[in-house]
């Protein structure tokens, strides 16, 4: 599969240079067996994750709208213990969370220590649909900003600002911060979109909210653009995944977690306390001679 270091952006890149695909010369087959084997060890590695209690890890997902991330999120964890992550799928703020700032949703949603959070689309959306809908911003009742022209780009750049922190924040505190922009091809996107209509089954998935967005299509290159240039950090970097083959971006994601949580040498099971492991047979012995 493709060298991980070349999906990870480590300087200014340009959107429109970066692959949608790639050319792997592996089966369908050999791609599910391969991404079978790892989330096997993934799932391992949690297991003694959770025991170690030490560190989190923040899984996030964007890309435009048939990018492949709920079938993703389905097929990388699918051998995790159900208690080991949590998905969360941000869609637009409530009344509630508007009632606090834009990353209040997102804090309070964060994996606890030993478990895996997935944020299928993330709090890159307060730099991303409101940038192309900045009347969106209204809604937020913030201080300043009375109509769209009043939103600077020193706004944007504050906001890029917050976020950059407040992933420091995480990863200080015990968080693996691991970031995906699934990058799709228009065209591709078109394909999905008609598949979506000519299967029944699948259906219920288009609305018509998805060609609106699609005729927006450059605007949100643009955005993504700038969210990967503005925070993609030596601490938190971003990985862009080729997303016109699905089988492939889902291993390429999968190797790329696995691959991060192997860097952490230290995550490994308690040791039992000396007096009870001294009498492990004793307890084992007792269990078996049980009338």
């Amino acid at each position: 599969m493709k060298n991980l270091k070349a999906i990870k952006i480590q300087g200014q890149i340009k959107i429109k240079d970066l692959p949608t695909n790639i050319d792997h010369n592996h089966s369908k087959d050999y791609l599910e067996d391969a991404l079978n084997d790892i989330r096997e060890e993934l799932a391992d590695l949690q297991d003694r994750m959770y025991a170690h209690n030490k560190y989190s890890v923040l899984i996030c997902l964007q890309g435009m709208d048939t990018a492949g991330k709920d079938s993703l999120i389905r097929e990388v964890f699918k051998e995790f213990n159900a208690r080991g992550v949590v998905v969360h799928s941000f869609k637009a703020p409530q009344a509630t969370e508007l009632e606090h700032d834009f990353l209040w949703r997102h804090y309070i949603a964060l994996p606890e220590r030993g478990k895996f959070g997935v944020f299928n689309r993330t709090y890159y959306e307060n730099v991303l649909v409101t940038r192309v809908n900045p009347q969106f911003l209204l809604n937020e009742n913030l201080p300043n900003i009375q109509k769209v022209e009043d939103v600077t780009d020193a706004f944007w750049a504050n906001r890029f600002e917050s976020i950059n922190a407040f992933e420091k924040h995480l990863i200080n505190n015990g968080t693996i911060v691991l970031k995906f922009y699934l990058h799709l091809s228009k065209e591709e996107q078109r394909q999905r979109l008609m598949r979506r209509l000519e299967k029944q089954k699948h259906q219920w998935k288009f609305s018509p909210g998805d060609i609106k967005e699609r005729a927006l299509w450059y605007k949100y290159q643009a955005c993504y653009e700038e969210i990967l240039n503005q925070s993609s950090t030596e601490i938190a970097p971003w990985y862009v995944v080729p997303a016109d083959d699905k089988e492939a971006c889902r291993l390429m994601v999968a190797q790329t977690i696995l691959e991060t949580l192997k860097q952490f040498t230290d995550i490994k099971e308690p040791e039992l306390d000396p007096k009870v492991k001294a009498d492990l047979d004793m307890y084992y012995q007792g269990l078996k001679n049980e009338q």
